[in-house]
C-alpha cells in the first residue's frame, strides 16, 4: 500500500499542476508549525543579546560585552553546518520524519535550559561557558532541522507547485522571530522593564518547554515522505550519503555553486533585513528596546505574506531571477534605506550628524583594534581613549591622520577635545582626568544636537515601518524561493544532506556571522553606516556568481531517476 501511494504521489508530480489535497495540508501545516516553534527557541537569544550581554558576560566592557554576546549568538550559526552534516546523513539513510523529531527535542531542551541557568554574578565563568555550549546544540539541531523540513514538503508537493508549497517553510523563521518578539514584549510589559531585565527574560526561554511538546506531538502525526518511502521500497536508499554528495565531483561542484552562487547573497540579505536592522535601530540609534522590536514585528507582519508570494510566483517565471534580483536590490539600497532610517528613527541624531561631524584626529600608531573579547587588552593611548569614548556612547565618527607621536583630540562640530593616555598616571589621576573627560565629550554632544537617546515624540513611525518593511520584502525575495532551488538541485538519494550543507555554512557562517563582523568593523571604522560593507559585498558576488553560473530549475522533476 506505502510503495503504490509514494508511486501515485511521484507519478502525479511529474504531471500538472493540482489543487492542494488535505493530506499535503496537513504536511505543510504541521511541518511548518513545527519548525515555527524551533526558530522561535533559536531566535530568542538574538532578541535578547543586549540583555544577554550583561547577565553572562558582565565581566567586560559595555561594547566588548555586547559583540561577545554576538558572538556566542553566533556560535550556534558556526556549528549549523556540522548539524547539517550529522542530521543530514541520518534524514537520507532511515528518513525525514524522525530526524528532524529528533531535531526539535535537542532544540527545545537546550533552550529550557538557557532559561534556568545561573548568571556570571552566580557562577563565575561557567555561565558564559555552559550558554555557549547551548547555543551550540541549538545550531546542532537547527542545521538537520531545516533541510529535513524543506526536502519533507517538496516532495510532498506536486509539480509546478513547489515553490509555493515550500514557502510556507521559508515563512517559519519570520514567524518564528515574530513570535519571539511578541512574548518578549508580553513579558516585558507584564512584568515591568527592571524585572524584565533581572529576571523575566527568563520566562520566554522557558516558555519553549510547552511549544516543544506541542511540536513533538504534530511531528509524530507525520507519515514518511513519498520519495524517500518509493526509493527505500526500491532498495535505492544511500548507504554513504556523504562521500556521495561530497566525495564526487559531480555533486560536489553543485554544492559549491549552491553556496556561493545562492545561499551566501541569500543569507546576508536575510540577516540585514531582520536582525541587523533591529541591532540598527537599539544599538547605534538608540530607540527604545520596546519600540524596536515593535517596529520589527508591524514589518515581519506585513512582509510574511510575500515569501508565499514570491515562493508562489518562482513557480512561473523561475527560482534565479527572483532570488538574484533581491540580492542586487540589495547591494544598491542598503546605505540610503539605512541613513533614512536614521532620519525617521533619530531626526536629532541625523540632524547632529549633518551639522556637527564628530572626527578623531590620530596618529594611527597609537589605534588599537577596538574589539576585546577578553576583557584582558587595556586600551591605553589617546586614541583609544578617545574612541572608546564615542564608542559607548554609540556616536558615529570619522578619522584623520595625525602627526607622529601627537595626542589624540576629538572634534565636535567647532569644538576640540583633547584626549589623554592612561600610561604613568596614578589610580586619583586616572578618575579625576577621566570624569574631567568624559564630561567635556558629553556636555560637547549634547550642546552640539547628539541626544542620548531617540525621542518617541519625533520618530516617523510610519516612515520606520516602511523602510524595514522594504529590508523584509528584500527578504522575502531571495528567501521565498529557496527550498525549492536547492531542493530540485540535488538528487532524492542524497538530498537532504546536499541541501543543508550548503544552506547552513550561507546561513550560519555569511548570515549568522553577520551582526558579529558588521558591529566590529563599525567599532573600527567608527562610522555606523560601514557595518553595511559586509551584506552589500557578498550579496553583490552571489549575484554576478549566481546570474552567470546557476541554472534555472523550476521545471526538474524531482521524482526522475537518480
Amino acid at each position: 500500500m506505502a510503495i503504490n501511494a509514494a508511486k501515485g504521489v511521484g507519478a502525479q508530480g511529474a504531471g500538472t499542476a493540482r489543487p492542494m489535497t488535505p493530506e499535503e495540508r496537513k504536511v505543510i501545516f504541521a511541518s511548518s508549525l513545527g519548525t515555527v516553534f524551533e526558530w522561535y527557541d533559536f531566535y530568542l537569544y538574538g532578541s535578547l543579546a543586549a540583555i544577554i550581554a550583561k547577565q553572562f558576560f558582565s565581566g567586560l566592557d559595555a561594547g566588548s560585552a555586547f559583540i561577545f554576546a554576538l558572538l556566542a549568538f553566533a556560535a550556534g550559526f558556526i556549528v549549523r553546518p556540522f548539524g547539517a552534516l550529522v542530521f543530514g546523513r541520518l534524514g537520507d539513510m532511515i528518513g525525514r520524519k524522525y530526524t528532524f523529531l529528533v531535531t526539535i527535542l535537542i532544540m527545545g531542551v537546550s533552550t529550557f535550559i538557557v532559561g534556568i541557568l545561573p548568571n556570571y554574578a552566580a557562577i563565575g565563568v561557567a555561565a558564559p561557558v555552559i550558554l555557549i555550549v547551548l547555543r551550540m546544540l541549538q545550531g546542532l539541531a537547527l542545521g538537520g532541522e531545516y533541510g529535513g523540513a524543506a526536502t519533507y514538503v517538496a516532495e510532498h508537493a506536486p509539480h509546478g507547485k513547489r515553490g509555493a508549497y515550500t514557502a510556507w517553510i521559508q515563512t517559519t523563521a519570520t514567524i518564528g522571530l515574530f513570535l519571539s518578539l511578541i512574548v518578549i514584549l508580553g513579558v516585558r510589559t507584564t512584568v515591568g522593564e527592571e524585572a524584565f531585565q533581572d529576571w523575566g527574560w527568563r520566562i520566554p526561554f522557558l516558555v519553549s518547554l510547552v511549544l516543544l511538546g506541542i511540536s513533538v506531538w504534530i511531528r509524530m502525526q507525520l507519515s514518511e515522505s513519498p520519495a524517500f518511502q518509493k526509493m527505500k521500497a526500491e532498495g535505492k536508499v544511500s548507504k554513504a550519503p556523504l562521500s556521495e554528495a561530497f566525495g564526487q565531483w559531480k555533486n560536489l561542484k553543485v554544492v559549491i555553486l549552491a553556496l556561493v552562487g545562492l545561499t551566501a547573497g541569500q543569507a546576508v540579505v536575510w540577516y540585514t533585513g531582520q536582525f541587523y536592522a533591529l541591532f540598527f535601530l537599539t544599538q547605534q540609534l538608540k530607540v527604545d528596546a520596546v519600540t524596536a522590536n515593535l517596529m520589527i514585528a508591524a514589518a515581519l507582519l506585513l512582509g510574511t505574506p510575500f515569501f508565499v508570494v514570491f515562493g508562489t510566483l518562482s513557480d512561473k517565471i523561475g527560482r534565479k531571477p527572483i532570488i538574484m534580483m533581491g540580492c542586487v536590490l540589495a547591494v544598491v539600497t542598503y546605505f540610503p534605506a539605512f541613513k533614512m532610517l536614521t532620519e525617521a528613527a533619530n531626526p536629532a541624531l541625523a540632524a547632529a550628524q549633518a551639522a556637527n561631524k564628530v572626527v578623531i584626529v590620530a596618529d594611527p600608531a597609537e589605534c588599537s583594534f577596538q574589539f576585546n573579547p577578553t576583557g584582558t587588552t587595556k586600551f591605553t593611548s589617546s586614541c583609544d581613549v578617545a574612541k572608546q569614548a564615542l564608542s559607548n556612547r554609540s556616536v558615529s565618527y570619522e578619522s584623520e591622520v595625525a602627526p607622529a607621536g601627537t595626542p589624540a583630540v576629538i572634534k565636535i562640530g567647532s569644538h576640540t577635545i583633547p584626549s589623554y593616555s592612561l600610561k604613568g598616571l596614578s589610580p586619583d589621576e586616572l578618575k579625576a582626568k577621566g570624569a574631567e573627560f568624559n564630561k567635556a565629550v558629553s556636555e560637547t554632544l549634547k550642546n552640539d544636537g547628539y541626544p542620548e537617546k531617540a525621542d518617541p515624540a519625533k520618530m516617523n513611525k510610519v516612515m520606520m515601518i516602511v523602510i524595514l518593511f522594504y529590508l523584509v520584502l528584500l527578504v522575502t525575495m531571495v528567501y521565498g524561493p529557496i527550498a525549492a532551488i536547492l531542493v530540485e538541485m540535488f538528487p532524492t538519494r542524497i538530498r537532504y544532506t546536499s541541501m543543508s550543507l550548503p544552506y547552513h555554512i550561507g546561513n550560519g557562517w555569511f548570515g549568522g556571522l553577520l551582526p558579529t563582523m558588521s558591529f566590529a568593523i563599525v567599532a573600527q571604522t567608527g562610522n555606523m553606516y560601514n557595518g553595511l560593507w559586509y551584506p552589500i559585498i557578498i550579496a553583490g558576488a552571489t549575484a554576478v556568481i549566481g546570474t552567470l553560473f546557476l541554472r534555472e530549475t523550476k521545471d526538474v522533476d524531482i521524482y526522475a531517476e537518480d
